[in-house]
């Protein structure tokens, strides 16, 4: 009954966000780390890729699977374990130019993209408390 109170809403949506701009964090602050090591080849998680994939995972979590649905698949999964298998890590995928040294980073480009991550990160944080105070709100039946 809880369980499905927290995946009905956007909060599962926002964790994989949050996870995602944490993992991509990373990889972003790795690349610095790494701006003099000579041969490097910048990482980076694809916003687009996992946007399409949450987009797709979303599409797929909101329809209906019958009965009949689960038992042609084979496997009758919880809404958590089908939601589980449909948001997936993303790959790496964007690659920048060589330079003389055979980088291809990019101080600036790589602190940008880490401004841009983190202004999502603080997104998804801020609508995750407020889902939680209007969750609370409920709860103790006051006006949040």
């Amino acid at each position: 009954m809880l369980s499905s109170l927290f995946d009905a809403n956007s909060l599962p949506v926002l964790e994989r966000v949050v996870n995602f701009t944490q993992a991509r964090h990373g990889v972003l602050a790795g690349n610095i780390a790494n701006l003099n090591t000579p041969g490097y080849k910048t990482r980076d998680l694809s916003p687009q890729m996992f946007q399409q994939r949450l987009r797709d995972a979303i599409d797929a979590r909101d329809q209906p699977v019958s009965p009949t649905q689960a038992m042609s698949i084979g496997v009758v999964q919880s809404p958590q374990e089908r939601m589980a298998d449909e948001f997936k890590l993303v790959d790496d995928s964007l690659r920048g130019i060589l330079y003389h040294d055979e980088t291809d980073i990019s101080l600036e480009n790589q602190v940008t993209e880490i401004a841009k991550n983190q202004q999502e990160h603080n997104l998804a944080i801020n609508l995750m408390a407020a889902q939680f105070r209007l969750l609370r709100a409920a709860v103790t039946e006051r006006v949040a």
